[in-house]
């Protein structure tokens, strides 16, 4: 792997060049080994969380993990396009809008002891800017090179959460265009139905149910590229037990080994559509 300025990476992209990066940063990972039709994107997988901040946090590492998304690019690290972000989001929130990717609060709770200084908010803008100037790149060229893109945009919940039963997969669609893509995402759920999981887990799949899309990756993607279908996927964190933080990797790899089939297989099916 190796480490490179946002301006090589881009430069790379453009070049189609096949590479394996992490920023010089360390804030995101990307992996090239193709220039495929469809894009994988982990950007809530991210665990890291500057030391200059910690002890102004009155979150502690627990909570912000039990709020990450860990695994999710663990699950698609077998297809030739991952985009992984590796910065917490409690540093700054790659799903969210620059006016809002920092928290003052999170999930009822006050994030900071005094608020952060204007040279801590600067650093992690930066570091949200230079992640969405390489999505721009990804996306752009991908789109040009085959005339449309797909994004698989993973993510989980935490389902102990709720007080009511809700799905193992859940699509949030509410900011796509539903007319021309509907099709597409009923195909996607009626695949995520048929991945088989470890120790008794039900494997079905609802959209909108617990989340409806409305993250700022597929919102900025959707908005600024015409032919970009960004599918928001979030599987409940059965791959792991969410109140003591143990990762259950035989369901991890059980998804993994899966989607490596199905991601593919639906990405082929966009591309053949006359959409």
């Amino acid at each position: 792997m190796l480490k490179l300025s946002v301006a090589d990476i881009i430069s790379k992209i453009k070049s189609e060049i096949p590479f394996e990066a992490v920023s010089d940063d360390y804030s995101f990972i990307l992996k090239i080994s193709d220039y495929a039709p469809y894009i994988c994107a982990a950007v809530h997988d991210g665990h890291q969380f500057r030391k200059s901040l910690w002890d102004n946090c009155l979150h502690t590492e627990y909570d912000r993990w039990y709020e990450e998304d860990p695994c999710t690019s663990e699950m698609v690290a077998s297809h030739p396009i991952v985009l992984t972000g590796c910065d917490s989001r409690f540093e700054y929130d790659l799903n969210r809008p620059p006016d809002g990717a920092i928290y003052s609060d999170a999930w009822g709770k006050p994030l900071w002891k005094i608020p952060i200084s204007a040279q801590e908010y600067d650093h992690s803008m930066q570091k949200h800017a230079s992640f969405y100037s390489v999505v721009h790149a990804l996306v752009e060229q991908i789109e040009a090179k085959y005339g449309k893109a797909i994004v698989f945009d993973m993510h989980s919940y935490n389902w102990k959460r709720w007080d009511r039963i809700v799905p193992t997969w859940n699509l949030g669609t509410s900011n796509i265009d539903n007319n021309r893509f509907g099709e597409i995402v009923t195909d996607w759920q009626e695949k995520l139905e048929t991945i088989k999981l470890p120790n008794n887990i039900k494997s079905n799949c609802k959209i909108n149910d617990t989340f409806q899309g409305n993250g700022f990756f597929l919102k900025y993607i959707t908005t600024t590229f015409g032919n970009t279908l960004v599918l928001a996927t979030e599987i409940a964190k059965v791959y792991c037990d969410e109140l003591t933080a143990i990762i259950y990797p035989e369901v991890v790899r059980a998804v993994e080994l899966q989607l490596k089939e199905l991601v593919p297989l639906q990405a082929k099916e966009f591309h053949e559509k006359d959409l």
